[in-house]
């Protein structure tokens, strides 16, 4: 009996043998979380990756002022959403300067545009105008010199913009240090480089005026300068010119009585 105990025993203490189901279920298990689990990093690291979004604003100045505005490398959302946003065309900026200026009793105030350029690519937009009238660029003549002195009203640059139902770049607040206070790299221009945490991680404007430009100066948002006389004013300006109109005057006087 103690014999048979013991082989009754040893028989419940084998292990059972493994099948080659078990097996391979076990084999699942382990593949299915690992397979998840990288299929979860990739997604987070796909997502964690930044989008470095820039605007950079390039103003020309010469008897009018070309703007270039360029919205660079934008979240696609946002990117996808301007572009078919109906409400945000290639007026739609020099339009809100022109009614922000209005506000201001500064009506002397015309712009031109260009359609609006979509890189799909990059997610980049450019928009470009030109902004001129006497509210944004005057000159006057020294009629000794002939030389012209220009000044230059930059306040326009502040105004908000929507690109989308809900999404808007507050240019008054990034924009809203004086044109005296940016830096000067050289003489004929006029630039500004913030650095942004929020949306955009860096926003610049450079004003550019004409290479002729000399002792340029800026007060406020108003920038002066001079330049060399045109040939208008030299030709106004000239005492021959009086002497040719007289003897057009004369010529036509005598043809008439001539004729006559």
């Amino acid at each position: 009996m103690t014999g048979n105990r013991k082989k009754v025993q040893q028989q419940h203490l084998k292990p059972k043998p493994t099948t080659s189901m078990q097996l391979q279920n076990g084999e699942n298990l382990v593949k299915k979380p690992t397979l998840a689990f990288i299929c979860v990093a990739f997604l987070l690291a796909f997502l964690v990756v930044p989008v470095h979004s820039s605007v950079s604003v390039e103003g020309t100045v010469g008897d009018n002022i070309y703007v270039i505005y360029n919205f660079v490398n934008l979240n696609s959302i946002v990117y996808d959403e301007t572009r078919a946003n109906s409400q945000f065309n290639s007026t739609t900026i020099p339009r809100i300067i022109a009614r922000n200026l209005e506000r201001q009793n500064l009506t002397q105030v015309n712009y031109g545009f260009q359609p609006n350029i979509y890189n799909d690519a990059s997610k980049t937009i450019r928009v470009s105008f030109y902004l001129g009238g006497s509210d944004i660029i005057s000159f006057t003549v020294n009629r000794t010199t002939l030389r012209r002195t220009y000044q230059v009203k930059t306040g326009w640059r502040r105004f908000q913009v929507n690109l989308t139902s809900s999404f808007s770049v507050n240019f008054a607040q990034y924009f809203a240090e004086t044109v005296e206070k940016w830096q000067n790299p050289n003489p004929t221009t006029y630039s500004i480089v913030i650095h942004e945490t929020g949306f955009f991680d860096v926003l610049s404007f450079n004003l550019t005026l004409p290479t002729t430009a000399t002792n340029a100066q800026a007060s406020g948002d108003n920038i002066t300068y001079e330049v060399p006389p045109y040939f208008e004013d030299v030709l106004l300006g000239s005492p021959f010119l009086i002497l040719a109109v007289l003897i057009i005057i004369i010529a036509i006087f005598l043809i008439y009585r001539k004729v006559k």
